[in-house]
């Protein structure tokens, strides 16, 4: 292809993505350094916004929040896709089916997805694993009003929209494993799960970091299922960093909108130092390659 062709195919989307995204986030970095108010023009206060964020202890609630739900529901999505992989992989013509019934959950709208999940912990609304829970402890579990149990619902409800992409992804990593290496692994007299830790796993390690790469961001954004699943959450310190940015911004009072583009680009540091780990392993891995 030559170079002017090549420039006249990429330029459209370079344009578009510089649009979407260049732009917005220089906009969020200058207003990071102003004091915003609706329909005025900013005022230049330096790192203020950012000393403000940082003294905040509700930031600090809400980091320690988001990075610990995020670390549980990354190995879960990890692990448990991996597990549901290998499963629906050895299906035969009921794969599809299944697949498809696996992908409900991940294609309806989070706001919706959480909604109806959070019916099952409800007793308002047949709550079918609240029922079974205090039939078999004894006592009723406060799930929306207690911290530890509603960071239960926040976790598996998580798990429960992000579990079939994971699942998808990996899928599609063990059928590029070569049915060869496998089957000498077999022949070598390797048990099932030796085959899985020393065969297929590594082959697949770039998949698996992609998985954790997509889960990362996916999770750190938290935000619109904690409206039905966690009403109370800044009482319980259930408040996601999306969720404090939101309401520091819009409706806690005032409209600050220099101080949540300021814990806005906090959040895009934290993102980029929690994906640096799988980023490098990927690097590694292609640079082997």
């Amino acid at each position: 292809m030559r170079r002017r062709e090549f420039l006249g195919l990429v330029a459209p989307s370079v344009l578009v993505m510089g649009g979407l995204l260049l732009l917005p986030l220089y906009r969020t970095v200058e207003w990071s350094l102003q004091r915003v108010n609706y329909g005025e023009t900013g005022t230049f206060v330096g790192f203020d916004n950012y000393a403000a964020a940082l003294s905040d202890p509700r930031l600090g609630r809400a980091v320690l929040f988001t990075v610990g739900l995020t670390a549980v529901v990354v190995v879960a999505l990890i692990v448990g896709g991996y597990l549901l992989a290998v499963m629906v992989n050895g299906l035969g013509r009921s794969k599809p089916f299944v697949l498809g019934f696996l992908l409900i959950s991940y294609v309806v709208p989070n706001i919706v997805g959480a909604t109806m999940f959070s019916w099952l912990f409800d007793a308002n609304f047949g709550g079918v694993v609240n029922y079974v829970v205090s039939a078999l402890t004894g006592h009723e579990v406060l799930w929306f009003v207690e911290t530890w149990p509603n960071r239960v619902v926040i976790a598996l409800a998580t798990v429960w929209f992000l579990l079939p992409f994971s699942m998808l992804v990996i899928i599609a990593g063990l059928q590029g494993v070569p049915s060869e290496v496998i089957e000498a692994s077999r022949i070598d007299g390797a048990s099932t799960f030796r085959t899985h830790w020393s065969v297929i796993i590594p082959s697949i390690r770039g998949v698996l970091g992609f998985v954790g790469i997509i889960s990362i961001m996916d999770v750190l954004r938290t935000f619109d299922q904690l409206i039905p699943l966690s009403p109370q959450a800044t009482q319980l310190g259930n408040e996601s960093i999306m969720l404090y940015i939101y309401n520091v911004a819009f409706q806690d009072g005032g409209q600050q909108l220099g101080l949540g583009s300021a814990i806005s680009v906090l959040l895009i540091l934290l993102i980029v130092i929690m994906l640096y780990p799988f980023i490098r392993g990927i690097a590694k891995e292609a640079t082997r390659a």
